[in-house]
């Protein structure tokens, strides 16, 4: 019996383990979203060469990432972009809904609420957080604005799995520190707080500075 794309990702995940290396991950992740905005413009297929031209990423890397999982694409064709992305996310364990509730009622916390950065890609913000006690009860969408003493409550019947920092420098730790100890273990940090968190709880901090600090060095260089 002939084995299917679904099967191929099946043994290729068997043969990896329970841990994909931080560098596949990473590709993948840039894969995905590269694939994710794609479907979203209509494409219905996208070889490796514009998913290098997308990403930087050498097209020999790409497939040699993509041909560990399985047989994705045909020569000639490229790969279809919708069985991809549901691939890619089943390899990254994203597949399903994840829900995340949001700090920050402010300007950046309401463009990320507005924004379909996260639901792209299987994320939902299902709770909304601001300690002013005037912006509480005010609606972003659907949701209306939490003070964040509900913080504890929400998580647990919410089912929380990320929390998202879009606050002043100075409340971002008090806030990492109440969600560790709710159970979250994945914060998203948009502040310029250097957050101390125990090892099982993984951070990443997102700053255009550094982007574009970043960006500068390969152009000069």
């Amino acid at each position: 019996m002939s084995s299917t794309v679904e099967d191929d990702v099946e043994s290729g995940l068997e043969k990896l383990g329970d841990k994909l290396s931080l560098g596949v991950a990473a590709r993948l992740s840039r894969y995905l979203q590269v694939l994710t905005q794609a479907r979203k413009m209509g494409k219905e297929t996208i070889s490796s060469q514009e998913l290098s031209d997308y990403t930087h990423v050498n097209s020999t890397q790409i497939r040699r990432d993509l041909s560990g999982f399985g047989r994705f694409g045909k020569r000639g064709v490229g790969y279809n972009v919708d069985s991809l992305v549901s691939q890619i996310r089943k390899i990254l364990r994203t597949s399903g809904q994840h829900n995340i509730a949001l700090f920050g009622a402010g300007h950046l916390g309401r463009a990320i609420a507005s924004s379909d950065i996260f639901a792209d890609h299987g994320f939902r913000v299902v709770a909304i957080f601001d300690n002013d006690d005037a912006k509480v009860g005010e609606l972003i969408g659907q949701y209306p604005v939490r003070h964040t003493t509900d913080l504890k409550q929400v998580v647990d019947e919410e089912d929380i799995v990320v929390g998202v920092l879009a606050v002043p420098t100075v409340a971002a730790q008090p806030l990492a520190d109440a969600l560790v100890a709710a159970g979250v273990k994945i914060i998203f940090n948009y502040s310029e707080a250097l957050l101390q968190v125990p090892p099982e709880v993984t951070v990443h901090t997102s700053s255009p500075a550094v982007d574009l600090l970043y960006a500068l060095y390969f152009y000069l260089t």
